[in-house]
């Protein structure tokens, strides 16, 4: 791994006007899908975006892979900046990183067999030598992705949920690229059926060196295959540390409130750990909250500052592996000196009502609300 990261992700936005009138279509506000996101992705590393359904990250993916136009910002790919490209130039610079979608049927052309599905990849990009050699480099990755060659023959509608991922893989890999965006690439399938993707997903980088940016909402499935995780709440990075870090010792509230709903198999862990609770909706992306985004439903806001000064990522002081945090009072909800409260539950709000949640002993229990 060298110290050059493949992909450098600077500040980047991808706003989406809203627009009204059948005659003059003018904008009146803008949706604001990710807003400020800096990453740095290394040569051959995992690198896990997780967050809740609308925070953002399919969008940056998207972004990344020029699919969708950033607003502004630098999106770095092996020295070139990819967000500035246009026509014949990124079209040959996007052989290099390439996508697996989240339904793999949707992402599939159903009137194409999987044969003309990885030729049209290879002959667009310029990588066809012949029929002799395009026909064994696809009976080759049919095989490296656990498919029999007799899968060729065959169209999309034939194959499981989880042989259909395969084949996006393998379309993913026909271009030989050297960056995979894999967008919630086992969210569709079966718990067994998940395991075997994601082994597939670990061999074929190490075999072929990839680099990937996974995106997913389980956390289970993230721990499992990256190095460095990014966790994202209404189109911001809130932390990001190494994967083992971030389990170990979360910082950000809403991280922690994440992971206290992972489910835990042992009873007994299950009870004694710490519990929070997360009320209220994620805010509109098209009116985020000024200062913190997340001060809505934040037990440690502090009034004054959380509400008017948005929180820059960085490391946190002592931290030996880079973990960043953006939160104003991470060094104080760190060494306990700021410290969690209750949040009156709103009227009607079973989940807090009824007096204190128990508290089991040597963990502590958190209540966010509004």
């Amino acid at each position: 791994m060298t110290t050059e990261p493949l992909l450098d992700v600077r500040d980047v936005a991808v706003h989406f006007p809203i627009k009204r009138g059948l005659v003059l279509d003018r904008t009146v506000g803008h949706v604001y899908a990710v807003d400020g996101v800096s990453l740095t992705v290394q040569r051959g590393e995992t690198y896990g975006l997780v967050g809740e359904s609308g925070c953002g990250k399919s969008t940056l993916g998207r972004a990344i892979l020029r699919l969708v136009d950033p607003t502004s910002g630098q999106i770095v790919f092996d020295g070139t900046d990819v967000a500035s490209l246009k026509g014949e130039e990124l079209r040959r610079m996007r052989r290099r990183f390439q996508m697996v979608f989240q339904d793999p049927l949707s992402s599939l052309d159903p009137r194409q067999s999987v044969e003309s599905l990885l030729l049209e990849g290879i002959k667009a990009h310029g990588l066809s030598k012949g029929d002799a050699a395009d026909g064994a480099r696809l009976r080759e990755l049919v095989e490296q992705v656990g498919l029999p060659r007799s899968a060729l023959r065959r169209y999309p509608h034939e194959f499981s949920g989880g042989q259909r991922q395969r084949i996006g893989i393998a379309r993913a890999l026909c271009v030989e690229p050297d960056l995979v965006v894999a967008d919630e690439p086992v969210s569709a399938l079966d718990v067994s059926v998940q395991a075997q993707v994601l082994n597939l997903l670990s061999r074929l980088q190490r075999e072929l060196g990839l680099t990937y940016l996974v995106i997913a909402h389980d956390l289970a499935v993230v721990r499992h295959v990256s190095d460095r995780i990014g966790v994202m709440y209404l189109g911001a990075i809130v932390e990001e540390a190494p994967s083992q870090d971030l389990y170990d010792d979360p910082q950000h509230p809403y991280t922690r409130a994440l992971l206290s709903a992972v489910p835990v198999p042992d009873p007994e862990l299950e009870d004694r750990r710490e519990r929070i609770l997360l009320t209220g909706d994620l805010p509109s992306p098209a009116a985020p909250p000024a200062g913190c985004r997340f001060h809505t439903r934040c037990p440690w806001r502090q009034p004054t500052r959380c509400d008017d000064e948005r929180p820059q990522l960085r490391v946190l002081d002592g931290s030996p592996v880079g973990h960043r945090v953006a939160c104003h009072f991470a060094e104080d909800i760190r060494s306990g000196t700021l410290q969690p409260h209750r949040v009156d539950a709103a009227p009607g709000d079973d989940v807090l009502a009824g007096g204190d949640v128990p508290q089991p002993p040597g963990s502590v229990t958190e209540i966010l609300g509004h």
